[in-house]
């Protein structure tokens, strides 16, 4: 399979974290993904390569992408400090658990989607949530979770928790 894509949702309040990410090949669809994302940079939308610390780039590759609009420079700070640190030891972990295969490693690249509430204020919460959401989405992923059963399974009584209504 060229292409594992992952969802997770963790926490609470305004600190939620919410993470779709796409797991593939760099010859691949998400390969392009991942260039496209890095080389393409746009206003409110800085997208950067997790790292657990300067010059420590975690393996596979992965780039964070905002899900929203970056509107100031403590949003910028909360994406490129707490959440780009739990996306990166995230990652880390899922090779060293075994979620991602080690031999892998140079042959894939990650799409991380992250969203940071414009009223978010708790880094730990931020960091803590947008952890598990990236270690549950690369397991989802690369589970084939959920799957068609139960998808179709839990459609009829699934409650979005912001639908609204």
């Amino acid at each position: 399979m060229s292409m594992y894509i992952g969802e997770a949702l963790a926490g609470d309040g305004n600190e939620v974290a919410h993470i779709d990410l796409m797991i593939g090949s760099k010859d691949g669809p998400v390969g392009h993904a991942f260039a496209s994302a890095l080389a393409n940079q746009t206003a409110g939308h800085s997208n950067l390569l997790a790292v657990l610390e300067p010059n420590l780039a975690v393996k596979p590759s992965t780039v964070t992408i905002t899900k929203v609009t970056i509107k100031n420079s403590k949003q910028a700070v909360q994406m490129f400090g707490p959440a780009q640190a739990a996306v990166a030891k995230a990652v880390a972990d899922a090779v060293e658990q075994g979620v991602i295969p080690k031999d892998q490693c140079e042959d894939l690249v990650i799409v991380c989607g992250v969203f940071i509430h414009w009223e978010a204020q708790d880094d730990k919460k931020i960091y803590d949530y947008n952890y598990q959401a990236t270690l549950d989405s690369i397991k989802n992923a690369m589970g084939s979770k959920p799957s068609v059963d139960e998808v179709v399974a839990g459609k009829d009584k699934a409650a979005h928790p912001f639908r609204g209504f």
